[in-house]
């Protein structure tokens, strides 16, 4: 069983801006510098493609974009962790959370965009770890996306 979070922001941008801002790798860094200050993404966002999402060391999870509605939706489907480059699609750990998914949903209010995040995360006590943690980390992402689209207007 999973829990879901949802998370979301008004942003005084357009959803291109938004989704450029959010996606594009030298702003994606920036933004989720707040998960780790080492964040960063291999691959694309087309779908079906493979991407990881990793911090120092090759650390990370790897995933695939299971939807990409341009401007609109975005799905990602969390396949397995990378620890240290070594796939881990198998152990009990992964297995407990894997599949699950990660959504960003863009809405054009007019001149602004409303954001909307869900994921997914595992009935566990590390998933309430995981919890505890996304629910400080995730807000603040979020601010400095909004910083990031509506400063550099």
């Amino acid at each position: 069983m999973k829990e879901q979070l949802h998370f979301e922001i008004e942003i005084d941008e357009s959803t291109q801006k938004v989704w450029d801002t959010m996606l594009t790798l030298e702003t994606y860094k920036i933004w989720t510098s707040i998960f780790d200050p080492s964040s960063y993404y291999e691959g694309n966002w087309e779908k079906w493609s493979e991407i990881h999402f990793l911090w120092s060391d090759w650390n990370g999870m790897l995933s695939k974009i299971a939807e990409n509605t341009l401007y609109k939706f975005i799905s990602i489907k969390h396949l397995g962790m990378l620890v240290n480059g070594v796939v881990d699609t198998t152990s009990d750990n992964v297995l407990s959370w894997i599949p699950s998914y990660e959504n960003y949903t863009f809405t054009e209010k007019g001149s602004k965009t409303l954001l909307e995040v869900d994921l997914e995360l595992p009935s566990t006590p590390e998933g309430k770890e995981m919890k505890d943690m996304f629910e400080w980390m995730w807000p603040n992402a979020l601010l400095k996306l909004k910083e990031l689209c509506e400063w550099n207007a």
